[in-house]
């Protein structure tokens, strides 16, 4: 199973950006969902997650302003992303539970900057 994230860029602080995630391959099963991020000289660390059923959880950080979701059909996920701040500047990745076994995409850069 292959994770491909798109959507990272340049973006002004207040601004949106909406990441995407599909997973491809021969997948079983695909179970919660997840997209990480990584600032320069900080740990990875959680965002958003979804479950296959559609139950979300989000970092304190970004509630209110993150929302992730899931079309199960696709085997997608997508997180969007409105009230950026110069501190969510990271690179973001998405990580999934498929066929049961952890699997990360390659991550997308997001600049939240004037």
């Amino acid at each position: 199973v292959q994770l491909q994230a798109s959507g990272g860029g340049l973006v002004q602080p207040g601004g949106s950006l909406r990441l995407s995630c599909a997973a491809s391959g021969t997948i079983f099963s695909l179970n919660n969902m997840r997209w990480y991020r990584q600032a320069p000289g900080k740990e990875r660390e959680l965002v958003a997650g979804i479950t296959s059923g559609g139950m979300t959880n989000y970092a304190d950080s970004v509630k209110d302003r993150f929302t992730i979701s899931r079309d199960n059909a696709k085997n997608e996920i997508s997180l969007q992303m409105n009230g950026l701040k110069p501190e969510d500047t990271a690179v973001y990745y998405c990580n999934a539970y498929a066929n049961f076994r952890p699997v990360w995409g390659q991550g997308t850069l997001v600049t939240v900057s004037s």
